[in-house]
């Protein structure tokens, strides 16, 4: 008979096995239900703007998912995608094209892709990235709150992930898990959204006709509904910096996907 310890050491092998394994796999999805929030830009009346409900993947998508992805789509390959879709650091740190190497894990988040990159990737899943208002919405709940903003320790424990290095290397589902059942919105990565430059513009809001493409910020305190939120502020001009060609090596992405809407049965009259 095996002793307790032989047990135990077969059960953590295991176990080993199976979160090793989630990074291959397709992301679980969680939804988020709708409601309201102001956020840092983006309103100008203050007003809080609307979020309909729809549904997040669990975690950021991982190297090894990422992987499968570029050997069914080759042409996104590190050696074959196109100069105007990613600039030349994209998946610099992997080894070779289908490879990510040793010292990457495969369970940690991919970065180094660029928007086009992860766009694709998730329609490729049958989903989309989320818009910065939903991303935003999601972020700012913490173990118990949907809205953890207003709480100084929450702030603090963002800011000093901003402090440290090498936090990309870690694996996915490490850091808490917030309200929604989402892991890893703090703590891990930046990530990319659909529309994630769309704040910084000539006019005064988003919806504004008279867009400059090209402009990546803008003053940091006008229009900010809370000039004490630091971290936002990063975020929103970090993410002004940003070209869609881009890559870094601590930016990567989830998916979300629209909630479908029922089809209503057709009731066939009887004869």
């Amino acid at each position: 008979m095996r002793t307790l310890l032989q047990r135990k050491i077969t059960v953590f092998i295991l176990l080993l096995g199976i979160v090793t394994s989630v990074g291959a796999q397709q992301t679980p999805m969680v939804t988020i239900k709708k409601g309201k929030f102001v956020p840092l830009y983006g309103s100008i009346d203050k007003k809080p703007l609307k979020v309909a409900a729809f549904e997040m993947d669990v975690y950021p998508v991982t190297n090894a998912q990422f992987v499968v992805f570029l050997k069914k789509y080759p042409a996104y390959a590190r050696s074959k995608i196109k100069g105007i879709f990613a600039d030349k650091s994209y998946l610099s740190q992997w080894e070779s094209d289908f490879n990510y190497g040793k010292n990457n894990l495969g369970n940690a988040p991919v970065t180094n892709v660029s928007w086009f990159a992860a766009k694709k990737y998730c329609e490729c899943q049958g989903k989309r990235l989320p818009t910065m208002d939903e991303w935003e919405y999601v972020a700012m709940a913490d173990e118990k709150r949907t809205d953890a903003r207003s709480q100084e320790n929450y702030t603090k424990y963002i800011l000093s992930w901003y402090e440290k290095p090498k936090a990309y290397a870690n694996p996915i589902g490490q850091t808490f898990r917030n309200y929604w059942g989402v892991y890893d919105m703090h703590g891990l990565v930046w990530e990319w959204t659909s529309d994630f430059n769309s704040i910084f513009l000539s006019g005064e809001s988003r919806k504004d006709k008279d867009t400059d493409k090209n402009l990546f910020c803008g003053s940091g305190s006008i229009n900010a509904s809370d000039l004490m939120n630091y971290a936002a502020f990063m975020r929103y001009a970090f993410r002004g910096s940003l070209k869609a060609r881009y890559t870094t090596i601590n930016l990567g992405f989830r998916c979300a996907r629209d909630i479908a809407t029922p089809a209503k049965s057709i009731q066939k009259s009887k004869k």
